[in-house]
């Protein structure tokens, strides 16, 4: 209103007097500032827009000039020249068009008006991802290329590891200091894989496809905005926002959710990298979660393709997390980067890599039953996958299902008991599940200890379903050159005439970075129908199993009486066993569930472990 009555009486600041026709009103003196600040910005995103793009693109601004003062600018002149200012908004453009959205338009309007503040708060985040997208790609790179002094090879194992001080020298934080409590954890691998970069670099960018690569490490994944899909058809400078829950298959690790940039770019011909970097420091803390227990700093792959059809794959972890929340079993492996590092990734990628190059080949394995069409093949490995994805659901207690965990007074202390209503699941039974899990340490190798669990003929040492006697194996798909990755349905056999024979549906798989066993009891005529190539998704089941890490690097103490030479005790190597169970107690979904159903699982996990002791003689 002030404004209002200013112009209707316009008066020069200088004499006092009337003002002539000529000058500015302050409300024009607004915005020529508001569109100078505007251009500022623009000027800025170009710049880095073209650093993004790898060519200049200022002809963008430049081409914008002229068109400022008869659009933007242009007033609204009355007969005193100060009858109004339009009100038609131009829009602005604060950034080049990506081809997937990576811009955004600003309607430029009086002072007095909050339209576009949204569109501008947009553009700003977008393009500080941009310039956040692009130190990270840069820190990568460096990481992925450079040797020592940033890496240095550890006493145990001869992993990477980082060296801080080079790494504090080299870098500046591109996503601020690390938090109170947190601690760093930072690996790098190298590793051949029988894929090539445009199939890794699609994989990579689809989260749908990134959770099936990497299935018992995502737990769950999602993509919440894309700002750029790529450029001339490719994914050369796609740049997206994902979520992902990252997991290690023990209750007593809690998931890391992370929300984070990921950004593809080419950099030869048969050259690409891909880089994530968390944002929770950028995006409001209403978006992000309440508490961040973890943060990615520049972490990911640059991947170059070989002659050969492979592709060699340097891989970096690196990040910072809250370690109290870890239980004291679990930490020496997550400090080494053993659980969530470089060296699980490019493991993990190998083995799925090869099983596909297998599925996709004309050539059954010698291993394989022949008697299995292409079709049952295919449906028994969907079902498995299915299996085995529940099972990770079951330890991890990640958001795929909604489990109530409970406190029981009468579950040990370092078994997780959740329960779950499963209603309208063909996959499932109906009812009330039970999940109990725990991991313990076992003085075993575990390779020795994936060996004894694996064995269908020892399997009555710890398996109360064998009936007390050995198993067969039924049928057998091959998932990778090692025996230990595959896929096998397993009939116990009948101890007397009224008691019916009974199928066990079973997968194993072995890497560098550990190893897993999961089954489940199937129902024979389902069975039939999945091995003649009908649809697995109406084959209810629930899944149990064990997965198997090595201990660590110092997570235990020395063994009694073994020393070494030099006088210094020796430690024992082992493995960190995690087993878990889920079971239907009720087959109503409505029912309560009583203590005595909780006393059960509790009772068979620990009752199970004991076995396992026993038979590998580690009772003690």
């Amino acid at each position: 209103m002030s404004i209002r009555d200013a112009m209707r009486n316009p008066i020069c600041t200088n004499c006092g007097g009337p003002a002539i026709i000529g000058d500015i009103s302050l409300e024009e003196q607004h915005l020529r500032i508001e569109n100078a600040r505007l251009k500022d910005e623009l000027d800025r995103v170009c710049a880095l827009a073209g650093k993004f793009l790898g060519r200049p693109i200022s002809s963008l601004a430049s081409s914008m000039a002229p068109a400022m003062p008869s659009s933007s600018l242009e007033l609204g002149v009355g007969s005193n020249g100060f009858g109004g200012l339009s009100t038609v908004a131009t829009t602005l453009p604060l950034g080049p068009d990506f081809g997937g959205g990576i811009s955004s338009t600003l309607p430029v309007a009086p002072p007095t008006s909050t339209t576009g503040v949204t569109g501008l708060e947009r553009s700003l985040e977008r393009s500080m991802f941009l310039e956040l997208a692009l130190a990270a790609m840069d820190e990568l790179v460096k990481m992925a290329q450079n040797d020592e002094p940033l890496w240095v090879r550890s006493l145990e194992g001869g992993r990477e590891i980082l060296n801080l001080e080079e790494y504090m020298r080299t870098f500046t934080p591109c996503i601020g200091m690390k938090p109170n409590g947190f601690v760093t954890e930072s690996t790098r691998e190298t590793g051949m894989v029988i894929i090539n970069s445009l199939a890794l670099v699609e994989t990579l960018m689809d989260s749908n496809r990134w959770a099936e690569m990497f299935p018992c490490m995502i737990a769950r994944t999602s993509t919440t905005d894309v700002i750029s899909s790529g450029m001339g058809g490719t994914r050369n400078g796609a740049l997206q926002l994902m979520h992902a829950e990252l997991q290690v298959l023990s209750p007593l690790v809690p998931v890391r959710e992370v929300n984070f940039l990921r950004f593809c770019k080419q950099h030869a011909e048969g050259v690409w990298a891909v880089v994530d970097v968390s944002i929770d420091t950028i995006r409001d803390t209403s978006v992000a979660p309440t508490f961040v227990n973890c943060r990615r700093l520049p972490s990911g792959c640059v991947v170059q393709d070989m002659p050969n059809g492979y592709s060699k794959v340097t891989w970096v972890e690196h990040a910072e997390y809250d370690e109290s929340a870890v239980h004291q079993l679990y930490r020496p492996l997550l400090s080494s980067g053993m659980g969530f590092g470089a060296q699980r990734w490019v493991a993990t990628l190998q083995r799925q890599c090869e099983c596909l190059a297998i599925l996709m080949s004309s050539t059954v394995p010698t291993r394989d039953h022949t008697a299995i069409t292409a079709g049952g093949r295919r449906s028994m490995l969907k079902l498995a996958q299915r299996m085995t994805d529940n099972f990770c659901a079951g330890v991890c207690a990640s958001t795929v299902h909604k489990w109530n965990k409970l406190c029981a007074g009468n579950v040990d202390e370092d078994v997780r008991v959740m329960t779950r209503k499963s209603v309208d699941d063909p996959g499932e039974p109906p009812g009330i599940v039970l999940s109990a899990a725990t991991s313990v340490w076992l003085p075993v190798s575990p390779q020795r200890l994936f060996d004894f669990l694996r064995d269908e003929r020892l399997r009555s040492e710890w398996d109360i379903l064998s009936n007390g006697g050995p198993m067969q194996e039924m049928a057998h798909i091959a998932k990778g050159q090692d025996h230990g990755n595959c896929v096998s349905l397993l009939r116990a056999s009948a101890m007397n005439a009224n008691q019916s024979s009974m199928l066990i549906l079973q997968e194993t798989c072995i890497d560098a970075a550990g190893s897993l066993v999961v089954y489940a009891p199937v129902d024979i005529p389902a069975m039939h129908v999945v091995m003649n190539g009908g649809d697995s998704a109406y084959v209810a089941l629930l899944p149990s199993g064990f997965a198997i890490v090595p201990d660590g690097p110092g997570s235990r103490g020395p063994n009694s009486g073994a020393h070494t030479n030099s006088g210094g005790p020796n430690r024992v190597s082992g493995s960190l066993l995690t087993v878990a169970f889920q079971i239907l107690v009720n087959s109503l979904p409505t029912a309560k569930l009583t203590v005595e159903s909780v006393e059960t699982v509790n009772n068979l996990i620990s009752c199970t472990v004991q076995k396992i002791k026993a038979a590998l003689h580690c009772e003690s």
